[in-house]
């Protein structure tokens, strides 16, 4: 396959932890993957392209897209992994963290839909993943913004799935149970507990897991998928 023919995937909050799984994972497979976080990664493949961007800055996301487009012509799929998250009582959780939350948890995952949507719009074909947490279904104490920044993703891929149908771009969301990233390091251990106990399925999830989803997503075959969210592990 030449790489004129390869799939293009972005991969956001891609330097470490699951994201970074998924790159490697993709690479093996024979996508041509643009990766992006705020700091620089250390990925070595001649099939990967590093973007030091904040997916919440919209000139810095419509630069990034511009780039691939310029230089494949097109983007086949969007796994939206990037986040943050500050576990607090909302009594003490400041404006300042929470708006940060939204900002990039939200917009970020809008702004990066909107600008590859763009292009994915000219092949007539695209698949969007964005990612979400069981922490919403199941509100957790203590995670109440993070949650809520969650939530609106789901709602965001339902409607956008409504709005890009017509041109082929199927765009769904998924939500892992914990697993032993940066992300969950703060997290005091018995509430991880808490979270797993309730689980079909205790046991703490994996970065398969999460590339099975999205594997199963973004396959040519799942043209009739779309507007829907998993969530790993039995929460409904």
């Amino acid at each position: 396959m030449s790489a004129s023919e390869k799939p293009v995937m972005i991969v956001t909050g891609a330097r470490k932890g699951i994201g970074r799984y998924l790159v490697e994972h993709y690479l093996a497979k024979g996508y041509l993957v643009e990766g992006c976080s705020r700091g620089k990664a250390d990925i070595s493949d001649s099939s990967y392209k590093h973007h030091e961007v904040d997916v919440a800055d919209e000139k810095g996301v419509r630069g990034m897209v511009a780039d691939i487009t310029k230089r494949h012509g097109r983007i086949d799929a969007v796994l939206n992994n990037a986040a943050i998250a500050s576990m607090n009582h909302v009594l003490l959780t400041p404006a300042k963290s929470a708006n940060r939350m939204l900002e990039v948890n939200v917009t970020g995952t809008m702004l990066v839909c909107r600008d590859a949507a763009k292009v994915m719009i000219r092949r007539k074909y695209g698949r969007i993943v964005n990612f979400t947490t069981i922490v919403a279904p199941i509100a957790l104490a203590g995670e109440a913004v993070y949650a809520a920044s969650k939530s609106a993703v789901v709602t965001f891929t339902r409607i956008l799935a409504f709005e890009l149908g017509q041109w082929g771009i199927t765009c769904n969301s998924f939500g892992a149970t914990p697993i032993m990233t940066d992300m969950i390091k703060g997290v005091p251990q018995d509430k991880i507990d808490a979270v797993v106990n309730n689980l079909a399925i205790k046991r703490l999830g994996t970065h398969q897991d999460c590339a099975n989803v999205c594997d199963f997503f973004i396959s040519p075959s799942s043209d009739n998928i779309t507007g829907q969210v998993i969530y790993l592990g039995g929460v409904t």
